[in-house]
């Protein structure tokens, strides 16, 4: 079994990548691996850097070797993943990295970096690298991942070779479920539809009945916006469903990392005051799991509507009698309802409203107030001539409409 099985539908990225392995002077010391939310951009890293420490001659990326299995498990000593669950990589983790990079391998033939969210580099952050970058080492390699070549400063871009992954189709993900997970095929097709190929999430809704319940709550949203009370509602729960989720991991995080905190600075966990050092440690520690709290429940926040925005997509597709296939196939009638109750103009709109509202997130807006707006403009329109507003006063503008 070869590593780059895992790279469910990128036949030509394994060709790329095989081609570069076996043929004198196609390697580049520097890549950019991009794609859409699913595709797999930090597996075809992690893939990649296994091949290229693979030992077995002949065969490079065998998944069976100690080299291969190492890189996969995420102990080898020769490659760092840089994973950040922050909002940003800051400019002291660029530098250590820049200098990690001049360090000869320690047992493999390669030392690999790979960054798997790259675009979240601040520009200090990218500046730091650029050295690097452009004059690295003979046997240091790095991988960095972004969802498009977009999302890092031109000065990046030009120093990588570009790799681009493509959204896989679902039968392929559902066939990755039912072969890797053993998932139910029925369940691994629902899943890689609901997911609309996301590996990972595909495989969270298979597994996960949590997941399932969450997801049939978020897309019955749209035909409960009658008001601006349900809207106003609808907001507060999705923002408290995901902060609730983020307190849980930031808590469960926050007392492990606090005892190997204390315990690598020698200090007694069960001291009533800790020294001011050790304090002033414990304060940094703090802020951090914060940060994460706060990526993590817009990390969530997103992937609902990601759901919220399908079942609007489905619902345009009805309205304008597209033959395309439905990402929500459980309750065809709610389609058909919520296509009736907007039409085509304003199904376009609600889905420019949800990406609006995804913007304002990644600008750091206030989650709640991103979302009442959001909500607000998805009400249902009031039936013709009933001459009142959905909220049953005034009339609400139509979905997407800015003031």
């Amino acid at each position: 079994m070869s590593v780059f099985d895992q790279l469910v539908g990128q036949e030509r990225v394994v060709a790329t990548l095989r081609h570069t392995l076996t043929t004198p002077g196609a390697m580049t010391h520097a890549w950019l691996i991009t794609g859409p939310p699913g595709s797999g951009r930090s597996i075809a890293a992690r893939a990649f850097a296994a091949a290229l420490q693979c030992q077995a001659p002949g065969d490079p990326g065998c998944g069976q070797c100690q080299a291969c299995r190492t890189v996969l498990a995420g102990s080898n000593a020769d490659v760092r993943v840089v994973a950040t669950s922050e909002t940003f990589i800051k400019v002291d983790l660029a530098r250590e990295l820049a200098v990690e990079a001049q360090a000869r391998p320690v047992i493999g033939p390669w030392r690999v970096i790979i960054v798997e969210d790259a675009d979240r580099f601040t520009e200090q952050a990218a500046d730091a690298l650029l050295k690097a970058l452009e004059e690295p080492p003979p046997r240091t390699v790095w991988l960095l991942c972004a969802p498009s070549l977009e999302d890092l400063i031109v000065t990046i871009r030009s120093r990588c070779r570009h790799l681009r992954l493509g959204t896989p189709s679902v039968t392929a993900v559902a066939q990755l479920l039912i072969d890797r997970d053993g998932v139910d095929p029925a369940m691994a097709h629902y899943a890689a539809r609901a997911a609309q190929s996301h590996i990972g999430i595909a495989k969270r809704l298979a597994t996960d009945e949590h997941a399932r319940v969450r997801r049939r709550e978020i897309t019955s949203i749209p035909l409960s916006l009658t008001n601006l009370g349900a809207a106003l509602r609808a907001a507060q729960d999705l923002v408290a469903e995901a902060g609730e989720g983020a307190d849980a991991v930031s808590s469960d995080r926050a007392e492990t990392d606090r005892r190997e905190l204390l315990a690598q600075l020698g200090a007694d966990p069960q001291a009533r005051t800790q020294p001011p050092a050790v304090r002033a440690h414990l304060r940094d520690l703090e802020a951090t799991h914060k940060r994460q709290a706060r990526r993590q429940q817009h990390d969530s926040i997103d992937s609902a509507l990601t759901d919220l925005a399908s079942v609007y997509r489905d619902a345009l597709f009805v309205a304008t009698d597209s033959r395309v296939e439905p990402v929500n196939t459980s309750d065809p009638e709610q389609i058909e309802r919520l296509a009736r109750a907007h039409g085509a103009p304003g199904l376009l709109e609600a889905l420019e409203t949800i990406a609006l509202a995804r913007q304002r997130l990644i600008a750091n807006g206030a989650p709640l107030l991103v979302l009442e707006a959001m909500m607000i403009g998805l009400v249902l329109p009031s039936p013709a001539g009933s001459g009142a507003g959905p909220a049953g006063g005034a009339e609400q503008p139509r979905a997407g409409t800015r003031r």
